[in-house]
């Protein structure tokens, strides 16, 4: 969502980088840039003014004139200047010191409220809590189905009395306050520690919502109240928000639609203008695609320092922990890298999720934005299902595929030989790679303390042979051709000449002092 307003920001940068010094031009100069890319990417007017006094105030200051490289803290000081816009701080969630933990979610219809639910819901039984959804949207069409497919896909159950209505010609029925009510003292007597409470969302702000919403909210009594906003709305969702926060009033923001291509300025203004923090973002349209928003991790990756801590996160709930030891124990033991542990770690990977995804939280991969989009995901498919068609022999000990099996696992997997034969290559390298690591204790290369490099020592065992020497062309010395010739027929002969350990001929006579021996630069004379 952000990639206009990041390459506008680092082309600003960029231009910083290449001065030793700042003048009071050069910061107004940046300052303006930074104001029009706010503005291009919709962020609130008031916003913008506010955000760009706070970086030149802070950049004319000695902050900036006494330090060592000035345009990196410019860098720092529109980071830290995100940072408070968005929010601040991550705030978790307000549990009740009694359960059950009452969520409310209120929104505009199409802001993707049910969705975000499941979402909600699969995370907090992540962290071992046990939610109930409520169906208490009873106006939009086919709602209450909606959530309770979405709750069967999270596994969390859903109160839905009332069915709710099919079609767009029915009359609403059934009252939601009661329905959410009830849904509270479902989930108390059914010992669930957490409500969250999905409630109707309309086309436009009007009194009836704010009613409507305002009623469920005293019935409920919520200990969180939050706002779903659509992130590719632009200015009109800031509106509303407000609104909301007048009208019924809220404790926290959730961003959904976080990974559209709209501008992102309701993003950068919502937490600004309403005073209410960001809790979480929605980024994409499974149920895993939801995540607790991170002020200063939103404005690493806005001025594309990536957000490897997010990274990790999703790391340690992906992959295996005993797994990985079993691996790292096998590697020290000097045991080698097989397809089976390769395909181990592949399916860690793609628990994380989308690979575009990955590859756009690490440092500087702005740069290479059209590669990541264009990365075929696809690929993954191909590779996990080459591996799958072979044998658990193969797998172990990929050297014993000759052609025959190539063939047969490339027909298995429904690609071609070749693609089996690039597989098994990268596979090689890879394997080459963890040998290296294991022998140099997790370091390429190789440091002091940390075990031999490859090629160094008696006892490298990844000694590199020596290149072939090239062999010289016949002398226009006649007499030298001659000898040339006579070493050649001897070492054609099986006999190296005398003197020689290589069978490369006599070696020649040393030049008296004060003599020069030409022979030596004849290739340079050629």
């Amino acid at each position: 969502m952000f990639a206009t307003l990041s390459d506008r920001l680092t082309s600003t940068f960029r231009h910083l980088r290449t001065k030793g010094r700042l003048s009071e031009t050069d910061i107004d100069a940046t300052v303006r840039e930074i104001r029009r890319a706010l503005l291009d990417a919709d962020v609130a007017v008031p916003v913008v003014r506010e955000f760009t006094s706070a970086v030149r105030e802070r950049a004319l200051s000695e902050e900036v004139s006494a330090a060592l490289n000035p345009a990196q803290q410019v860098v720092k000081i529109v980071n830290d200047e995100l940072v408070a816009i968005l929010g601040g701080e991550a705030r978790p969630l307000a549990v009740a010191k009694t359960p059950p933990t009452v969520i409310l979610l209120a929104g505009l219809q199409g802001a993707g409220k049910t969705t975000l639910a499941g979402k909600l819901a699969l995370h907090l039984k992540g962290l071992g809590h046990t939610p109930v959804l409520v169906a208490a949207d009873l106006q939009r069409p086919n709602a209450v189905s909606q959530l309770r497919v979405v709750g069967e896909r999270a596994g969390v159950p859903v109160f839905a009395p009332h069915p709710g209505i099919t079609h767009e010609a029915e009359a609403p029925t059934g009252d939601p306050v009661a329905v959410a009510r009830e849904g509270v003292a479902f989930a108390r007597e059914k010992l669930h520690d957490v409500v969250i409470v999905d409630t109707a969302g309309r086309l436009g702000v009007d009194a009836e919502l704010m009613a409507q919403a305002a009623a469920i909210r005293d019935a409920v009594e919520p200990d969180e109240t939050i706002f779903v906003i659509d992130a590719m709305t632009g200015q009109d969702a800031v509106h509303t928000a407000q609104a909301f926060a007048d009208g019924v009033g809220f404790t926290g923001v959730v961003l959904s639609k976080l990974d559209g291509d709209a501008r992102g300025g309701a993003a950068l203004s919502v937490a600004s203008v309403t005073g209410k923090p960001i809790l979480f973002a929605s980024t994409g349209e499974k149920l895993t695609d939801f995540e607790p928003f991170h002020p200063d991790r939103m404005a690493s990756r806005i001025l594309d320092m990536g957000d490897v801590l997010t990274l990790i996160e999703q790391a340690e709930k992906a992959f295996d922990a005993e797994q990985t030891e079993k691996l790292a124990g096998k590697l020290a033991a000097g045991e080698d890298f097989t397809l089976e542990d390769f395909l181990a770690q592949m399916q860690g990977l793609r628990n994380m999720g989308s690979m575009k995804k990955m590859l756009g939280m690490l440092p500087g991969m702005g740069q290479m934005r059209e590669a990541i989009e264009n990365f075929d995901e696809r690929e993954l498919d191909r590779i996990e299902a080459i591996v799958r068609s072979m044998t658990p022999a193969e797998r172990a000990n990929p050297k014993i595929i000759n052609g025959s099996r190539r063939s047969r696992i490339a027909k298995g997997s429904g690609t071609t030989s070749t693609d089996v034969n690039q597989l098994l290559d990268r596979f090689a390298q890879a394997q080459q790679m963890m040998r290296q690591m294991a022998r140099t204790g997790g370091v390429p290369g190789g440091l002091p303390g940390m075990g031999a490099m490859p090629g160094m020592g008696k006892k490298s065992r990844g000694r590199q042979a020596p290149a072939p020497k090239k062999r010289k062309g016949k002398s226009g010395n006649p007499a030298k051709r001659a000898a040339q010739e006579r070493a050649a027929q001897e070492r054609a002969a099986g006999k190296a000449a005398p003197g020689s350990a290589f069978g490369l001929g006599q070696p020649q006579e040393q030049a008296a002092p004060g003599e020069v021996d030409l022979s030596q630069f004849e290739k340079f004379l050629r």
